[in-house]
């Protein structure tokens, strides 16, 4: 690291809405030598061009990571937690160590480097935004492979969350290892 380089780590999450899967963060220090046109929130892109970008946050960053909280962590700790557990682990992660963190919400994780929140943060600012991406094309790629997994409940197409089809799923096939039985839709079945 050089002396005196400010490092500013972007923050985000994916997954604290789902009824199956990991929540995944990530963390990224971008190269303001190497910009990388058309970073947004993730959800706002569509997913061959969030899978571009991600490939490109890859080679162009300066440093990125991933962090995650797994279904039996998020039943235990809850949600909230969780995410923020998954941001410590993303951070904890990175090949440069960031004097910095913005990270997409209300609440920070606890780092060692300051810290601030950003209600909206994954739509203006762009290290957020490239974790944001990241996170999200990582999941959808793990919930996509669940579908092999565990036919019948379609991961592939809802990736996790509550849609109509995944619960109608779960009433009729049952519960996976990957559901978060604190859930309360996930709860309902186990009675």
């Amino acid at each position: 690291m050089v002396k005196n380089e400010i490092y500013i780590a972007g923050i985000d999450e994916v997954g604290r809405g789902p009824l199956a899967g990991p929540v995944i963060a990530a963390a990224v220090i971008l190269n303001d030598n190497s910009p990388i046109i058309g970073l947004a929130d993730s959800k706002q892109l569509s997913e061959k061009r969030r899978v571009e970008l991600a490939e490109q946050i890859r080679q162009r960053a300066l440093a990125w990571a991933l962090g995650r909280a797994e279904v039996e962590e998020i039943d235990r700790i809850n949600i909230l937690q969780a995410s923020l557990l998954a941001m410590q682990r993303a951070v904890a992660q990175l090949a440069i160590v960031p004097n910095y963190a913005l990270v997409d919400g209300k609440h920070c994780p606890h780092l060692s480097c300051q810290v601030r929140a950003i209600v909206g943060g994954d739509k203006t600012v762009p290290a957020i935004s490239a974790a944001s991406i990241i996170a999200k094309v990582t999941r959808d790629e793990e919930m996509v492979a669940m579908e092999d997994l565990y036919p019948g409940y379609e991961f592939a197409a809802h990736k996790g969350y509550p849609t109509r089809a995944h619960r109608e799923a779960i009433q009729r096939l049952g519960i996976t290892p990957i559901h978060r039985r604190s859930f309360a839709p996930v709860r309902a079945c186990l009675k």
